[in-house]
């Protein structure tokens, strides 16, 4: 194989969702020395990375944006209705609408729960695992059921 068509093996096996079995055969059959074959993983993981992190920022920012126009709707809603109300008529009618507004259920606020009486709220548990303490019993040899140590190794890549 030339260098070409192992850019271009490496760049089809980038592409896919394979599973582990399959990627670590995949990448094995690749005719590349060892260490060009490991740095071509290493730039694909900090690739991966880079994409991760901005998938990360571009979240936080839509969430941001879906947050604003989230709150603007509801003011001007509160305009819309109040302005509705004010005028004394129960509906109007614009060239592209019909305005009515209407009562829905009231909305329940609540200040600090813990300031509730008893018979107001709802306790519930939330169950999960002590990993720390199965951490600390299987390393001294303990058996827990359904639960296992299983090997955690990463490559650091600078």
């Amino acid at each position: 194989m030339n260098v070409f068509e192992l850019n271009n093996a490496i760049k089809a096996v980038q592409e896919k969702d394979l599973d582990p079995e399959t990627l670590k055969d995949t990448l094995e059959s690749l005719e590349l020395p060892r260490n060009e074959k490991l740095d071509n993983v290493a730039t694909w993981i900090e690739e991966n990375n880079m994409k991760l992190q901005w998938l990360k920022e571009k979240k936080r920012q839509l969430n941001d944006v879906e947050f604003s126009i989230k709150n603007q709707t509801e003011r001007l809603q509160e305009f819309l209705t109040q302005t509705i109300d004010d005028s004394g008529k129960k509906e109007i009618q614009t060239e592209n609408h019909i305005l009515k507004p209407r009562n829905y259920k009231d909305s329940v606020i609540v200040g600090a729960t813990k300031d509730l009486p008893i018979d107001y709220v709802i306790r519930t548990e939330t169950i999960k695992p002590n990993k720390t303490k199965i951490y600390n019993d299987l390393k001294a040899g303990k058996k827990v059921l359904n639960a296992h140590l299983e090997k955690n190794r990463k490559t650091v890549i600078k």
